[in-house]
Formats: C-alpha cells, sequence, structure tokens
C-alpha cells in the first residue's frame, strides 16, 4: 500500500512582497506513509500546507492527488477531495457541546442524535473516546485535540495533516495519539506531520522532506537519523546544545505564598493555594496540560490580575496589589504563552512593541515624552541579538513567523537586565536552534543572578534547563522537586494530577 502515490507536489513557488515563503519545493506522499515536514521558523511548511489544504493559491508549479490534477481553491475543496488538516491552534467554541462543534465543521451534518452516535463510535474504534454531549469548555487541551481529528476522521480522509499536535499533550497522550496515527496509516491513510519535537518525528515518521529558507535541502528516513542531524539538517550547520556551569543560588527573588485568584475567562482555571519560592540564579520549572492554570499564573505574577499585597513578594516586597509597570520596575518581566494579541500588537511595528514592554526599564518615556530613537534602538538590539528574520523594525508584529516573534518577545524581556523572569511556553512552535539559542539565553540570565521561572509543556525542554520542578493540576502547584533524577514518566503522571506516593509507586 505504501507503494502507492496519493500526493504529488511538483515544483511549487509562493512569494509574498519582500519573501519568497516557497521556492520550487517537489515531494511525494504514499498512500499510508506518516511522512514529515521539517524545518526551522519561516522556512516555508505552514505556506506549503495551506497550498495543500486551499487556503492559499501557489504562483506556479503544480500539485497531483491519486494522478490527477489537485488544484484547491478553498478548504472546502480539498476536503471533498479527501484532505483534512487539524490545525495548531484549535477552532472551537467552547460554550457549544463536542458534537455541535463537530457539526460546524462538516459540509452536510447529520442530525445531532445521528451524528452523536457517529462520535461515539469513531472516537472509540479509534481509541479517542469522547462523550458527544460534553461542553468543550469542560474539556483538557488534549480531549479537545480528539474533537479536532474525530472531526476530520468523520470525513474519512486520505491525507490527514497535522500542525505541532502534541505541543499541549502529556507523555501518556503523545502514546494514545500516536497508537491512532499508526492504526489510520495501517488502513492506508497518508499523514503529514509537522513538529518541531524531533525524537517524536524519529519514532513516527516513514520519510521526511527538509525545508531551509523555501527550498527542499533534504529527504531522509528519521529513524535512520539522531534527532541532533535532523535539527542540522534544518538549521544547515553544527548546534551546541545549552551549556550550564556550576552555581550557587542566592537570596530568594520572587515568594509566592498561598496565592489564589479566579480565572477571568469563564472557562479558565482558578488558581488555589499556590506556594512557590524561586532563588536568585535559579530556574523553576513549571509543567502543565494546559488548562490548568498556566495563563491565570503568568497574569497573577505579571500583575495583569491583581492579588492582596504579600502574595507575590519581589526580594522581600509585596507587590500583589501593584500592576505590571510596577513590577516591570520593581524587576519583574514577564512573556506570555500568546504571542499575537498579549505578547504583541499584531498591527504595530516591533519599534512599538518594544516601547510597549520596555519603556519602563529602559526609560524610553521622558517627561511624557516617547524618546523613539532609543526605543528603535532598543528594537534593533533585540533583533541582532536574538537573529529575529526581519525586514527591518517598521514592520509590523504579525509579519512575522510564529517563532520569529516569539525570539523578539523572549528577547525583549531578557534585554531589560530583569531579576524575576516569568515565561509561559517560550519555545513553543519554535525551531532547534531558535529553542536551543532561547533555552541559552534563560541559562544565562539565570547565571547573572535573575530568578527564572519557565512555565512549559516541553518536559524535555524543563529537563534540560530547569534546576527544581513543580507540576501544575486543575490550578494546584505540587511541591517542588529537584530535577536531576526526575523521569518523563514521572513528570507526566505529575502533569496528570498524581502527586506523592502515586508518582512513587509508578517509579517504582
Amino acid at each position: 500500500m505504501k507503494d502507492t502515490e496519493l500526493l504529488a507536489v511538483e515544483g511549487i513557488t509562493k512569494a509574498y512582497p519582500g519573501v519568497v515563503a516557497n521556492s520550487d519545493v517537489s515531494f511525494r506522499i504514499r498512500e499510508g506513509e506518516v511522512h514529515s515536514l521539517l524545518g526551522e521558523n519561516g522556512a516555508g511548511k505552514s505556506t506549503l500546507v495551506k497550498m495543500i489544504y486551499g487556503l492559499v493559491k501557489p504562483d506556479s508549479g503544480r500539485m497531483r492527488l491519486r494522478g490527477a490534477a489537485y488544484e484547491p481553491k478553498e478548504p472546502r475543496e480539498a476536503r471533498s477531495s479527501g484532505v483534512a488538516m487539524v490545525f495548531q491552534h484549535f477552532s472551537l467554541f467552547e460554550a457549544l457541546n463536542v458534537a455541535e462543534n463537530v457539526a460546524l465543521g462538516m459540509e452536510n451534518p447529520p442530525a445531532q442524535r445521528a451524528l452523536a452516535e457517529r462520535i461515539r463510535t469513531v472516537s472509540e474504534d479509534y481509541g479517542l473516546p469522547l462523550d458527544p454531549n460534553r461542553l468543550v469548555g469542560d474539556l483538557s487541551a488534549g480531549e479537545r485535540q480528539r474533537v479536532e481529528i474525530i472531526r476530520c476522521l468523520l470525513q474519512d480522509p486520505k491525507l490527514l495533516i497535522m500542525d505541532e499536535p502534541t505541543s499541549v499533550l502529556t507523555p501518556q497522550e503523545v502514546e494514545i495519539l500516536f497508537k491512532t496515527l499508526r492504526q489510520l496509516s495501517s488502513e492506508g491513510t497518508a499523514i503529514l506531520y509537522i513538529s518541531h519535537k524531533l525524537e517524536e518525528i524519529r519514532d513516527l515518521c516513514d520519510g521526511a522532506t527538509i525545508l531551509r529558507r523555501g527550498k527542499v535541502v533534504a529527504t531522509c528516513t528519521p529513524r535512520e537519523k539522531t534527532a541532533r542531524e535532523l535539527a542540522e539538517l534544518m538549521v544547515g550547520e553544527t548546534l551546541t546544545p545549552p551549556a550550564r556551569g556550576e552555581k550557587v543560588p542566592g537570596d530568594v527573588a520572587l515568594d509566592v505564598v498561598g496565592l489564589s485568584v479566579a480565572s477571568p475567562n469563564p472557562f479558565g482555571t482558578s488558581l488555589q493555594n499556590v506556594h512557590m519560592r524561586v532563588r536568585k540564579g535559579e530556574i523553576l520549572g513549571i509543567a502543565g496540560v494546559a488548562g490548568n492554570g498556566q495563563d491565570e499564573l503568568l497574569l497573577a505574577l505579571s500583575g495583569e490580575i491583581p492579588t492582596d499585597r504579600d502574595a507575590v513578594k519581589i526580594a522581600g516586597r509585596g507587590v500583589g496589589d501593584q500592576g505590571p509597570n510596577a513590577r516591570r520596575l520593581a524587576g519583574l518581566v514577564a512573556a506570555p504563552e500568546e504571542r499575537l494579541g498579549h505578547a504583541a500588537a499584531p498591527d504595530m511595528s516591533l519599534t512599538e512593541n518594544a516601547l510597549l514592554s520596555g519603556a519602563v526599564r529602559k526609560g524610553l518615556v521622558r517627561h511624557g515624552m516617547i524618546d523613539w530613537a532609543s526605543a528603535r534602538s532598543f528594537a534593533e538590539g533585540v533583533v541582532k541579538d536574538f537573529d529575529v528574520r526581519t525586514p527591518g523594525v517598521g514592520t509590523a508584529a504579525r509579519a512575522l513567523s510564529g517563532g520569529n516573534l516569539q525570539k523578539f518577545v523572549i528577547g525583549r524581556e531578557l534585554s531589560q537586565d530583569p531579576t524575576v523572569i516569568v515565561v509561559n511556553q517560550p519555545t513553543w512552535g519554535v525551531d532547534a536552534a531558535a529553542a536551543a539559542s532561547i533555552r541559552q539565553a534563560l541559562i544565562d540570565r539565570a547565571a547573572a543572578g535573575a530568578a527564572v521561572v519557565v512555565i512549559s509543556q516541553d518536559l524535555d525542554e524543563l529537563l534540560e534547563i530547569a534546576d527544581n520542578f513543580c507540576a501544575l493540576n486543575g490550578g494546584r502547584l505540587s511541591a517542588p522537586r529537584p530535577v536531576q533524577g526526575l523521569t518523563v514518566d514521572e513528570i507526566g503522571l505529575m502533569m496528570g494530577g498524581a502527586h506523592g506516593m502515586e508518582v512513587a509507586h509508578a517509579h517504582a
């Protein structure tokens, strides 16, 4: 079955003003093959799959599906041809139930009762059980992804495109997903898989096409390469893992005592009696499946949600009732998970976005007047130091690729000489080289004496850079444990709500 060609992409080119997203790209996917698209941020992966799914029209080149010309003008045409896509960002309505959300993604949905039965049957057949009557707002991130996948499977796809599908899953949920994908592959469904998690690529994928700056630079069988070899093919250079020196933690820089706050999101998770203490020079890693209070924790620490004065202390001084600018002045900087709209204003330039965050600590506003020259210089320094690929600092934030905008956001915060750093998902959707650079920058800031809190769903990341580890589940934070000696399985259980004896028993 895997010898029969399903999709052929031949000489596809797509250019936008000032940038060629794809240049003469060709590759093939066979029926039942799990094929990976690999490349650093801005390599052209997203543009390429958007053309396959009918969201973008190529400038030149052609595609063939099962030997026939394939030119989808919109996603509806792609779906009718047997091509489905699970996006990195879920497109679900939290106030509707599972069946209602699934119906919205179908051209001619059956009656709700019949659809609910199909959802139950198909979800159980593929090991992703779903209750069609549950509100999406009450589902975990892993369950929400199941909704997206089942919505696609009900259309009987021949090609399933998946963009960063494991970024919100625990290790145990990843195993369940991979079992489902292997079942689909054995039944003849081809899967086009995009991920920056290279060990997953090696475990799951039959073949890979590597893009660099819009061009195909290599093809390979992932399991025949090491993760580092795959990363070096992507970036075209030798990669150096983050280096950590010996250090002795200093005084307590961030002290959080009994922090309880209600989520501003009706479907969010409120924080319940959170305690943490982070010393100068220490990196505290906080893991958790999406939707367990990570966003609320960052909001409470950054000052966007006010708390009791002494619930949050910086260098011994209560700042819980103060806003973001006062906390920045006290030395705390923060970078939220949502890049566009929260960390950066989409339609503002990089200079303006640098000003929004750096005005207080960089002195960019004097006597009520903005010092635009200094703001521009600050933005240019961030772009240079963090290798942000952009035509210039006058470029709007929304024009950057996700990974380059992430480098800018993290760089903007770390360049303000902070004493406390709080980041949520610092390398989410970022390629191997950029991720290594961001992690090294966090390590360097800790080595220089900053207290660093890294909230992340990337367990490898936390094991690589953190000194101590906590898990956030249902708005409650576990007691810290030294990272040294912790296993990924233990961490996965803690993320799922298992603590103490349960984790010890599982480890035994």
